[in-house]
């Protein structure tokens, strides 16, 4: 695992961002694994601008996004549907048939679950972004989650409810449940960057990187992967 501190935030957005472009310039038909959230976000402004500078063409891309709040439509607000159209995808040339996003909406959750894990074992992901929950979670693969575990519905957890309340109008409107690509999926990756900012997820970044290997810290099994990238910024960094 290789842990590169950075100043800020924006320093933080800029590398993750550099390392995708460099992917995308390299293997212009790659296939990205694509995360949603508050941290992602400077990442994805500036894959945008370097789209619009002529630097990258996302044409040829594929994406496969990590999760899909159940409980909402695709045309809710928060929805990560709309989150990734309105942060990324309606501003680059992906081709909306390269775009993979679990479905939650007027379906069966479980017959939703196997179609994207077939989808996924389809493919090969060869970047995967991730953020991290401050309870260690990574996607929605919440603490107790097995290692072995692929494409499931999950329940979320108190913690991660409160710590998305932040994007809802109450605790009331935030889902309690998703449909989340497993830990299984995420190692499958050929390569893994993971990011995090702030003082907020300082001790599940030391966790991950000098814990024990354990499902109560879901992240910890990226140490299993031989190519993962972590970026943090001075203040998740701070335990380290």
């Amino acid at each position: 695992m290789k842990v590169i501190t950075v100043r800020d935030y924006n320093e933080l957005s800029a590398k993750a961002g550099q390392l995708i472009t460099d992917l995308i310039r390299s293997k212009p038909d790659c296939t990205l694994g694509l995360a949603t959230g508050g941290t992602p976000l400077g990442t994805y402004q500036y894959l945008v601008e370097r789209y619009r500078a002529g630097d990258i063409t996302l044409k040829d891309v594929q994406t496969f996004n990590l999760d899909e709040y159940c409980e909402l439509p695709r045309s809710h607000e928060q929805s990560y549907y709309r989150f990734m159209q309105d942060n990324l995808f309606l501003h680059v040339d992906l081709r909306p048939e390269n775009v993979h996003i679990p479905c939650t909406e007027d379906c069966d959750p479980q017959v939703q679950c196997d179609e994207y894990n077939r989808l996924l074992n389809s493919a090969t992901v060869d970047l995967q972004l991730l953020g991290i929950g401050s309870n260690g979670h990574i996607g929605f693969c919440e603490p107790g989650t097995s290692f072995d575990q692929e494409t499931f519905l999950t329940s979320l957890s108190e913690e991660t409810r409160l710590d998305n309340q932040r994007f809802f109008s109450s605790l009331d409107e935030v889902p309690h449940s998703a449909i989340t690509m497993g830990i299984a999926n995420i190692l499958r990756a050929r390569s893994i960057l993971l990011i995090a900012s702030g003082k907020g997820k300082a001790r599940c970044i030391a966790d991950l990187v000098n814990g024990p290997i354990t499902e109560q810290v879901p992240a910890t099994a990226l140490r299993l992967h031989d190519n993962v990238t972590v970026i943090v910024d001075e203040a998740a960094a701070a335990l380290l």
